[in-house]
């Protein structure tokens, strides 16, 4: 076997990429990082609306998008929106989508942001809405097309590390917790952890279970169930999956932030690789890494480097596929249904969480009726 280091560590480009983007919510995730990317990939985004006029003014403004709708019905209504790009919070997505289900007539796909809900059967009542009309819904795990993830998926795919062992995440890093979150009891698992345990699905399928053990953070004044929390995901195979989220990192400071990071590893039969994620250092631009070995060509070790960034470079990903989807009549590849499938992990999380055992996904999915499937 020679190693190919041609990585595929960036998505290929759409078939068609002139579709009307509608944004809704113009928050840090859609103003800074969302719109930089898709014009940096030179996507149609034709105008945006907000619960807070003035705020999406400026990013109109900042931004060069034509249109500016009072509300979302008046967005809606407009033919030259195809695709409704949501970034508002969780508890809200249900709502914003049963109207476009209703009133969007023209719109030909929906990218919705992740955590789909904040819990399992508000999330399977979004992806149940837009079945029943036969719009596309993608969720926008971003995670996926992190440089150095999509990367490794291809080291895995191509047998390089053979059958993996043991796969870990550890994160040493303090994400901004947004004034909305005070009202959900969750916190980490379902508005951090989300991206790891998706990420975990995506390099290595369906775990059979979770245990989940965590603590408050110190830091966080507000109510929540989960701080700092490690979690196991278990294998059919004997796969162990496992991530330390440490949203504490340390009594950190202004002046000191107590080296953040990011990192990764997996471990197989022929083979280890590794590599850190560089969102930690925003809005510095640092490149994830990735460095494996291989049975195939023993005692070398390869370091494929790239300029990309997951912030704001991967966010092209998950509207890509998008549009892929629409443009070829099929289902993208972070779609409602694989994504319930991600929500339903979190939700046996807090259910290990609670009860202080290892949870099958088998008793979420089965009390749900198994609609992810």
């Amino acid at each position: 076997m020679t190693v190919n280091l041609n990585l595929d560590h960036i998505p290929p480009k759409p078939a068609r990429s002139d579709f009307g983007i509608g944004a809704v919510g113009a928050g840090f995730i859609m103003r800074d990082v969302q719109l930089k990317a898709y014009a940096n990939a030179g996507y149609n985004v034709v105008g945006i609306t907000s619960r807070t006029p003035e705020i999406a003014r400026e990013v109109a403004d900042l931004h060069a998008i034509p249109k500016l709708y009072d509300t979302l019905p008046d967005m809606l209504r407009d033919p030259e929106i195809q695709i409704l790009d949501i970034a508002v919070p969780p508890d809200r997505q249900s709502d914003i989508v049963r109207q476009a289900v209703d009133l969007g007539v023209h719109l030909k796909g929906i990218l919705a942001q992740k955590p789909l809900a904040v819990n399992y059967e508000d999330a399977e009542q979004i992806v149940q809405l837009c079945r029943r009309r036969g719009l596309p819904l993608a969720v926008n795990q971003n995670m996926r097309y992190d440089q150095s993830i999509r990367a490794l998926k291809t080291v895995l795919a191509r047998g390089y590390l053979g059958n993996p062992v043991l796969a870990t995440i550890e994160m040493r890093a303090v994400p901004h917790w947004q004034a909305w979150l005070r009202d959900y009891q969750r916190l980490t698992l379902l508005n951090m952890s989300v991206h790891h345990l998706d990420t975990f699905r995506y390099l290595f399928g369906e775990p059979e279970s979770i245990f989940v053990s965590a603590r408050k953070d110190p830091r966080t004044r507000f109510a929540h169930e989960d701080g700092i929390c490690l979690y196991i995901l278990e294998y059919a195979d004997g796969l162990r999956a496992s991530g330390w989220d440490d949203v504490w990192a340390g009594p950190r400071t202004d002046q000191d932030d107590l080296k953040r990071y990011i990192k990764w590893r997996v471990e197989g039969t022929d083979g280890l690789a590794e590599g850190t994620i560089g969102w930690p250092q925003y809005p510095n631009r640092a490149p994830s890494t990735l460095t494996f070995t291989t049975n195939a060509e023993p005692n070398v070790w390869f370091t494929p480097r790239w300029n990309e960034v997951w912030f704001p470079d991967a966010f092209q990903g998950p509207m890509t596929e998008l549009m892929n989807a629409i443009a070829t009549h099929s289902e993208p590849l972070t779609d409602g249904a694989d994504n319930l499938k991600t929500m339903a992990v979190i939700e046996a999380g807090y259910r290990s969480l609670r009860e202080r055992r290892s949870v099958a996904i088998a008793e979420i999915l089965q009390a749900a009726g198994a609609f992810a499937s």
